[in-house]
C-alpha cells in the first residue's frame, strides 16, 4: 500500500517511529513533512497529504499532530477524505470497517507502547465491510457533492 504521511512538529517523534513500523510492514511511504521539530503550521503538510489521496497518488494518509484534533480537521475540509481520529486499536478498525477511513490521525500526545504497530497493522490491512455502511457513506458523499444541501433541517 501507497501512504502518505504527514505531521506538524509535535507530530514529528511519531511520525518517525510510524515510518520505521511501515517498512517493518512493507508498505511504501511519502513524508510530505514536517522533517524537524521546528514549529510549524500543520494545514501546511495535512493539506498536502489529504489532497495526494484524493487525487489518487497515494492510497491512504496517516497524519499527527500534538492532539490529532487540528490534522482531522484540517483532512476533512478535502473533499473525498473520511479522516478519523484513532487513538486504540477499536477505534482504527472500525474506522475501516464501517466508515471506510482513508486517512488515520494520531495524536502525538498519546503514548501508544507497543499498541501502535498493531493499530497500524490492522488500519492499512482491514477492508470496508460495505453492506449497512455504504448506504451512510453515500449520504455522505452527496452532502459533500450538495455542499451541505443533501437534508432539511425541519
Amino acid at each position: 500500500m501507497r501512504v502518505a504521511l504527514a505531521s506538524d512538529h509535535r507530530g514529528y517523534s511519531l511520525k518517525e517511529a510510524v515510518k520505521e513500523i511501515l517498512s517493518r510492514l512493507g508498505h511504501t511511504f511519502k513524508d510530505f513533512g514536517t522533517h524537524s521539530e521546528d514549529s510549524v503550521d500543520y494545514p501546511d503538510f495535512g493539506f498536502r497529504a489529504a489532497e495526494a489521496v484524493v487525487l489518487g497518488d497515494f492510497d491512504r494518509a496517516i497524519l499527527l499532530c500534538h492532539s490529532g484534533i487540528g490534522m482531522s480537521i484540517v483532512a476533512n475540509k478535502v473533499d473525498g477524505i473520511r479522516a478519523a481520529l484513532c487513538c486504540d486499536r477499536e477505534s482504527a478498525e472500525l474506522s475501516r470497517l464501517h466508515n471506510d477511513a482513508n486517512v488515520l490521525i494520531l495524536p502525538a500526545k498519546k503514548d501508544f507502547g507497543d499498541a501502535l504497530s498493531e493499530i497500524l497493522r490492522r488500519w492499512l490491512d482491514l477492508p470496508f465491510e460495505g453492506g449497512r455502511h455504504q448506504k451512510r457513506l453515500a449520504k455522505i458523499s452527496s452532502y459533500e457533492a450538495g455542499r451541505g444541501k443533501a437534508f432539511s433541517t425541519t
